[in-house]
């Protein structure tokens, strides 16, 4: 539960002239007399359940397009060693994010992860995180002003705190080289340039265990010989993987497929496949609002595999992480598609720049997703 304070006139955010204040709600100020001009108060505001929108939470929200201002205080010890980041898995549309009345960032774009490294800004006891969240259309937003799904504003989407060494696994790949089914190949990379790390990659199943050492740009690339069991729609096998560094270890589940094209025809595993589908929008299948849950992304594809479908389009925006997992779980070949939508502002260069943003940051969440056959950089292309 987050406190939230509705803001239609950006009241907290500019000031008389319209400039963004050095005095605004992310401050959360107390009046110390009746006759100082604090006019807002968090801890006696209503409350939002995150992950949520704000749409189907309150009647009177439910038309409502404008700025939300979130709080949530949380109890944090430092750790020697340890940095601790923010990370949010979707807020719709852009976001101001403070820690302890600063502020650590801003992300635009209502359907992609972001984080924040907030190790220098904590204190030692109760931290105060407050978010200014704004859903208005925009003709050079990404969507633009016209789109045919409903603009849920708020923290749609888990919002985390993750603990990591100071040298961490920043990001990695696993996946079969293009029309080789009997290698496996990838990358592991650490956040910092250190040479000389070990990085152990396991997959028990594949009887691997193999070390390696990152080079002076703290890289890994790899290639392996392994014979895994492809991943099909009617036999969807995912092989635990665990890739340890250090005290961390990471885990995940990695299917490996090969998809191609020959003329008209897509192979997939370098036989001729059929594509029996339906678009599917990330909305909950019992209430309103966007799904949160595991439950309800398997509700969705459950009703795509009764109707006899092997792939699903996510239509018309990354959609959450869980719906990709689970159509990889179930056996569902996914379209995976970022909002440029009619009427976008082609000429734009900044809309340019914050399309291409969304698409790095869609791929970059679900490159190792196996289901993912299609990478789509707008609607209807």
């Amino acid at each position: 539960m987050w406190n939230r304070i509705v803001d239609p006139f950006d009241n907290g955010y500019y000031d008389y002239r319209m400039h963004e204040s050095s005095n605004g709600f992310f401050r959360n100020q107390k009046p110390a007399s009746k006759s100082d001009l604090v006019e807002y108060d968090f801890d006696t505001s209503p409350t939002l359940t995150v992950p949520g929108d704000w749409n189907t939470q309150e009647e009177q929200l439910f038309l409502y397009e404008g700025s939300v201002w979130y709080k949530r205080d949380f109890s944090y010890t430092p750790k020697p060693g340890i940095r601790l980041h923010l990370y949010f898995s979707a807020v719709n549309y852009t976001a101001d994010v403070y820690l302890n009345g600063r502020k650590i960032g801003f992300h635009e774009g209502g359907f992609t992860p972001f984080s924040f490294d907030i190790t220098d800004r904590l204190r030692s006891g109760n931290n105060v995180l407050i978010l200014r969240v704004n859903n208005d259309r925009k003709p050079e937003n990404v969507p633009t002003v016209n789109f045919d799904w409903w603009n849920y504003g708020g923290i749609t989407r888990d919002v985390l705190l993750v603990e990591t060494p100071d040298v961490f696994l920043d990001d990695y790949l696993i996946r079969l080289p293009q029309g080789q089914p009997r290698k496996i190949e990838g990358y592991f990379q650490l956040n910092q340039a250190v040479e000389g790390e070990k990085v152990t990659l396991t997959i028990q199943e594949l009887n691997i265990r193999k070390t390696f050492t990152t080079d002076a740009s703290g890289r890994v690339s790899f290639t392996l010989d392994a014979r895994p069991q492809l991943w099909t729609p009617d036999q969807p096998k995912l092989y635990d993987i665990t890739i340890g560094h250090g005290t961390e270890v990471l885990t995940d589940r990695i299917g490996f497929r090969l998809i191609s094209t020959e003329g008209r025809s897509i192979l997939l595993n370098g036989e001729d496949i059929f594509l029996r589908g339906i678009c599917i929008h990330d909305e909950a299948p019992f209430r309103q609002g966007r799904i949160f849950t595991r439950d309800e992304a398997r509700t969705l594809l459950t009703w795509a595999k009764e109707m006899g479908c092997n792939f699903v389009r996510l239509a018309h925006y990354p959609h959450n992480e869980f719906m990709v997992r689970e159509a990889e779980e179930m056996g569902l070949l996914v379209w995976s598609e970022i909002p440029v939508y009619w009427t976008i502002a082609w000429e734009n260069e900044a809309t340019y720049q914050n399309a291409s943003k969304q698409l790095h940051d869609m791929i970059m969440r679900d490159k190792n997703r196996c289901a993912v056959i299609i990478w789509s950089v707008a609607n209807e292309t």
